[in-house]
């Protein structure tokens, strides 16, 4: 694919690097925070109990700090996201990725929907910090997600993101598994928000033509664990 004059910061500069599984020790988090740091990325994106260790490590380096509220399927009260959500910012993050309540989203309880993202993204940019929504598409239909993308583009959130990652969804063999960030939704999401709502593809952006082929679809940032190979493999193919 195409890097039609990308640089390896612009590149850099589109990756929040991933730090949120949970057998993620406090050692695998800090060697994650240098990994983020030494590559320039946007943000190192923690756990939220490790948002004030990433802070400590990342002052000064331009990588944000970013953490999870209601993660990973978006059950805690309203109540709580937002004081997640507080906390997280006292302790360091600027950046808040918060899970819609997929329940009420199922349930079409939009009244509900509005109210919590209202009030999270109220505290978010209240204390200087920007709010991605996490929809969790694996389990919505386009319908839902059409509605999402409405709802967040009132509120003037600033980022709309497809996956936690995490959102398994039991197939037909018993197993589970999860599709992450597909064209199909992202092409959805990109063309129900305004340009001021950008978007963030998470769940599957492993490699630099994965990068590439969301990029042209209209993805401004990408959630990934893969970030060594990604910037690796851009160098490789001659991008400075």
């Amino acid at each position: 694919m195409t890097t039609d004059g990308l640089t390896l910061k612009a590149i850099a500069k589109m990756i929040d690097h991933s730090l949120l599984h949970p057998t993620m020790t406090d050692a695998i988090v800090t060697e994650g925070c240098e990994v983020a740091k030494s590559h320039g990325v946007a943000t190192a994106c923690v756990k939220p109990y490790s948002t004030a260790m990433a802070a400590r490590i990342l002052e000064g380096s331009g990588v944000a700090v970013c953490t999870v509220t209601g993660f990973p399927h978006g059950n805690s009260t309203v109540a709580i996201k937002v004081e997640e959500t507080k906390l997280a910012m006292r302790e360091g993050a600027t950046e808040i990725d918060t899970v819609v309540n997929i329940g009420k989203v199922l349930g079409g309880d939009w009244e509900y929907v509005t109210a919590e993202l209202r009030e999270v993204n109220a505290a978010a940019t209240g204390g200087g910090a920007i709010l991605k929504v996490i929809f969790e598409n694996d389990y919505l239909q386009d319908e839902h997600i059409v509605k999402l993308c409405g709802i967040c583009s009132k509120l003037q959130v600033a980022f709309v993101k497809t996956s936690t990652g995490y959102g398994f969804v039991r197939q037909s063999n018993g197993m589970y598994a999860y599709q992450g960030a597909t064209d199909h939704h992202l092409q959805l999401m990109r063309a129900n928000c305004p340009p001021s709502v950008q978007v963030k593809a998470a769940g599957g952006v492993r490699a630099l033509d994965d990068v590439l082929r969301v990029r042209a679809l209209g993805v401004t940032r990408i959630g990934a664990t893969a970030t060594v190979a990604i910037l690796e493999e851009a160098r490789k193919r001659g991008i400075t």
